[in-house]
């Protein structure tokens, strides 16, 4: 099986905390919600306010709990369990309220052609169609025509493959395929209603320039500008303008050496479709949280910095493309979900961290205070 770079240092974390912990890679047996540590999880907002958090990995191997978190009383409540064990998948809210989480990886880190849908009325998990193709490290984008476009990812090698999920039918469609593989990339529905691909591995030492437009109308890819910068596992963030800010990710050496991580910035205006340098972060880090508040400034928060884990958190302003660094986490994390809350608050969980290994910590994000308050589920 090809061994991919993007997954080096995660394995290497991974087997660390393993031989620790004298754990075997099986299904995991739970306890209650978030007592458990983990990380290559997701969480999603409903319709109702509350936060759903699905699947992921711990120090045993693939979850399938899932457990719900209300902002207006900070307490967690367990629901119903997934079907399938999994991490590394994809969780997208549709139209109707239902959550469509879809591939990923499951035990011994076999990728998963299965999905499912959680419907919050029930609080319940309904096996749904199955993917064209087992995948995982995918993205996915929730169109303007109801549709789930899943793109790229990984099974046994990259893909450069594209999927369509049709809610009324339950079944998945293969569209057409990207110009390019991607793996560790991001995907982003725009203002237009195409989607932006940026950046990833294509499966060879190299991190990828490569931008790419799908056109949900014909159902194709187009090449675009490609970035200034090569880089893998960055973040895209939409910005209120209709641009995207690109943050971080790590860059390119061509080789078998440690990549640098990346602290630049850059925008894509969708009307040129040219890329433009921003101010730099300063911090570099890849595998870091992006979350775009309420009052249109951009929150990057996390991430690794060469082989540390790092807790610090920086605000990007619109009006002048500069940074500025706001309170730090009390957890330094990577690869954790973050989420905006109906209350303006930004919501964190668990993630990976280099001294501490799978976090099972949450943490509440203030932007009137600018400080970081642990919830305790």
């Amino acid at each position: 099986m090809k061994i991919y770079r993007r997954n080096f240092i995660q394995f290497a974390l991974i087997l660390a905390v393993l031989l620790l912990n004298s754990f075997a890679i099986t299904q995991s047996t739970e306890a209650a919600p978030f007592s458990t540590k983990r990380s290559y999880h997701t969480m999603t907002l409903l319709p109702n306010g509350k936060v759903l958090v699905a699947g992921g990995f711990d120090m045993t191997g693939p979850l399938s709990s899932s457990a719900l978190y209300d902002p207006m009383t900070g307490i967690w409540t367990t629901t119903g369990s997934l079907h399938t064990a999994r991490g590394y998948h994809t969780a997208t809210l549709l139209p109707n309220g239902k959550v469509l989480v879809a591939g990923g990886q499951g035990r011994g880190f076999q990728y998963l052609s299965s999905a499912e849908l959680y419907d919050p009325a029930t609080g319940k998990w309904k096996v749904t169609g199955a993917l064209t193709a087992p995948r995982g490290y995918h993205t996915a984008a929730l169109l303007t025509n109801g549709k789930v476009l899943l793109a790229g990812g990984a099974n046994v090698t990259n893909l450069s493959s594209a999927e369509l999920f049709d809610p009324t039918t339950g079944k998945w469609t293969a569209t057409g395929a990207m110009k390019t593989t991607h793996y560790g990339h991001t995907e982003t529905l725009l203002l237009d209603g195409k989607v932006l691909v940026t950046g990833g591995n294509d499966g060879s030492t190299q991190r990828l320039k490569n931008a790419e437009l799908y056109d949900p109308t014909t159902g194709k890819w187009t090449e675009t500008s490609a970035m200034n910068i090569a880089r893998e596992a960055h973040q895209a963030t939409l910005l209120p303008d209709g641009k995207l800010l690109v943050s971080g990710g790590e860059g390119s050496l061509g080789n078998l050496n440690m990549p640098p991580t990346l602290s630049s910035a850059e925008l894509y205006d969708p009307t040129t479709g040219k890329w433009t340098p921003t101010g730099e972060m300063h911090n570099g880090r890849m595998g870091h949280a992006a979350i775009l508040l309420s009052n249109g400034i951009v929150l990057v928060a996390g991430g690794l910095n060469g082989f540390d884990s790092i807790a610090g958190v920086e605000l990007y302003n619109v009006s002048d493309g500069k940074w500025t660094v706001t309170g730090a986490m009390k957890d330094a994390r990577w690869w954790f979900p973050a989420i905006a809350l109906p209350n303006a608050k930004v919501l964190v969980l668990g993630g990976n961290s280099s001294k501490k290994g799978w976090l099972s910590s949450v943490e509440l994000y203030d932007p009137v205070a600018g400080t970081w308050n642990t919830s305790s589920p």
